[in-house]
């Protein structure tokens, strides 16, 4: 299932894709690589901003915001990406004690891997220069629920289904299973759909990986 779905991304997207970020890398903006940070070190530095937000002793709102939102008119140097679900119960800057442009955040119902996604996370480390990638998975997902029920609904809601279906099915229709193969899969479609981020992992210039945020505690856990 996770071939051809990348079969079938690949062929209509990231050829185009690829073009269009060379033609950001070449003759545009080129990929600073703003940040320092190794991929490890861009990983721990979420991780030890979700420790500080679950224990209650954040440090962002400390920061200057007239000095950061004067400093980032021009540019933005975010070191790491996240892609979460659009649920209003994962405000990924918070939860990662994080301020302004130092996460560079997409957000999706279900958070998959879209076509559009895949474009969003291939700027973000091609031309901003993001060193990991963490797809966020959480408690109580709304459309990893409904894709289990798959219900008739409204509008385009349904067009989520058949991303997420591929965790349902491994997962048996436990949801706590289904969310945590859902977002292990997406991480492993952004490995392998993109040329981009592919070449980005394999000069060790970017990680991708696959992470559980508990509603009740306010904890991370990684899936990978």
């Amino acid at each position: 299932m996770i071939h051809s779905r990348r079969a079938l991304i690949e062929a209509a997207f990231a050829g185009a894709t690829v073009a269009s970020v060379a033609g950001l890398t070449c003759g545009g903006p080129t990929a600073l690589a703003q940040t320092t940070l190794s991929p490890e070190a861009a990983l721990q530095q979420l991780m030890d901003g979700n420790r500080r937000f679950a224990e209650g002793r954040m440090t962002s709102f400390n920061e200057d915001l007239d000095i950061l939102k004067a400093k980032t008119v021009e540019q933005q140097e975010p070191f790491a990406a996240v892609l979460s679900c659009a649920d209003s119960r994962v405000p990924v800057e918070l939860i990662f004690d994080q301020s302004i442009g130092h996460v560079f955040v997409a957000r999706v119902a279900g958070n998959i891997a879209t076509s559009a996604i895949i474009a969003s996370l291939e700027y973000g480390a091609a031309v901003l220069g993001t060193r990991a990638i963490l797809v966020l998975g959480h408690a109580n997902c709304g459309a990893v629920k409904a894709s289990i029920e798959a219900q008739a609904v409204p509008g385009q809601i349904s067009t989520l289904y058949p991303y997420i279906r591929p965790a349902v099915d491994q997962a048996g229709g436990n949801l706590e299973a289904a969310i945590k193969a859902n977002a292990r899969i997406q991480a492993s479609l952004l490995r392998q759909s993109s040329p981009v981020l592919a070449e980005h992992i394999k000069q060790n210039r970017l990680k991708i990986v696959a992470g559980y945020y508990d509603l009740a505690t306010g904890k991370v856990s990684p899936l990978d």
